[in-house]
């Protein structure tokens, strides 16, 4: 059965009657379900979501490389603990689940997950200023605080259609190498990694307010004010710890008390 045909049924329920797995997985998988549910509410909350589609993943605690990815058919502000969906590397869910996986979500995440052993969490979007950004030619320019911060973690894809190609994941894995954990995705939009929810979506907290900054910049069309020689890599060399857990341990509560304010039913 191809994918178009596996849709057809599908009749996915909404989140909240999704009964809880709280106490049904273990302590670190649960905390693990929160945090991801809540970087899916933040990413709505900030306005970076693009309907159902696009994906934010983590992978569970333990050696059978198994990540939760969200269930295809609900809205990022919908998504809760309980009904991210839990699969394998190949795609197979591991819990069953009443909601399919996209899977180009599958093969940008799962080439990710697979081959970075700092990859707990990676984060996908197509936002429109970072959808703009990823199609100049130039990339992210270093015409702000907020992209010096991150021009030096950087890596570049080429677009190559829809991702549903298995053999584009080794190509990912080429492109961003060991060591980068920020992405352009040419002409798609962009990406992050971190080793917590919390890092991932600071890193793209910065990323994305940068395109944003860069798009604004150059629109009126007046010349860029470029930064001295060598401020850049300054800059990014001041930021580079800051995104292994100190930013994310500052904002990561703050942010988490601010969704609870608003609707704290991400937890459930």
């Amino acid at each position: 059965m191809n994918f178009r045909e596996s849709m057809e049924n599908v009749r996915a329920p909404a989140a909240h009657s999704i009964p809880s797995l709280e106490g049904q997985v273990s302590a670190e998988e649960w905390q693990l379900r929160v945090d991801l549910a809540a970087t899916y509410r933040l990413v709505a909350m900030y306005g970076w979501d693009d309907m159902i589609f696009t994906h934010i993943s983590a992978r569970v605690p333990g050696p059978e490389h198994h990540f939760l990815i969200n269930p295809y058919g609900l809205l990022f502000e919908e998504i809760t603990a309980s009904s991210l969906v839990k699969i394998d590397v190949d795609g197979h869910k591991v819990v069953d689940s009443p909601y399919p996986v996209n899977p180009a979500g599958f093969t940008i995440h799962s080439a990710l997950h697979m081959n970075r052993d700092d990859a707990h969490c990676v984060i996908h979007l197509h936002t429109d200023d970072g959808v703009a950004v990823s199609a100049q030619a130039d990339g992210l320019l270093p015409l702000d605080q907020h992209a010096m911060l991150v021009t030096g973690d950087i890596a570049y894809h080429d677009y190559e259609g829809i991702a549903l190609d298995l053999d584009e994941r080794d190509r990912l894995v080429a492109d961003i190498g060991s060591d980068k954990h920020v992405m352009m995705l040419r002409n798609h939009g962009t990406l992050t990694l971190g080793k917590s929810c919390a890092d991932a979506f600071m890193r793209m907290y910065y990323l994305e307010r940068a395109c944003t900054m860069q798009v604004r910049a150059l629109a009126g069309g007046a010349k860029p004010n470029w930064p001295n020689q060598g401020v850049p890599e300054k800059t990014a060399s001041q930021g580079s710890m800051a995104f292994e857990g100190i930013l994310g341990m500052l904002a990561w509560p703050a942010l988490l008390r601010k969704l609870d304010r608003i609707d704290p039913s991400y937890r459930h």
